[in-house]
């Protein structure tokens, strides 16, 4: 399932997380954490894939489309967790 929002909110999503989130998804994944991290914007391709992020300049730090929701989709689970 693709998604398609700003980087500006993929961001505010991410400073959201709590502590140890990144690797936290990434075990419950199977991904590296780098992998996690460039999810949201990151640029470490040693350490970690690309995972089908493209990100379009524009307001609003750009227009990102996500090819796959299962990151984001584990944080905004984890955001809900924490806010219960």
């Amino acid at each position: 399932m693709t998604k398609t929002i700003t980087f500006n909110e993929l961001r505010r999503i991410k400073d959201s997380l709590p502590d140890g989130a990144m690797q936290r998804i990434a075990d419950e994944l199977g991904l590296r954490v780098e992998t996690v991290r460039n999810y949201f914007g990151g640029a470490n391709f040693r350490e970690g894939r690309s995972c089908g992020v493209h990100i379009e300049a524009g307001p609003e730090g750009g227009i990102v489309e996500l090819d796959d929701t299962t990151i984001l989709e584990k944080a905004l689970s984890m955001l809900d967790e924490a806010n219960a």
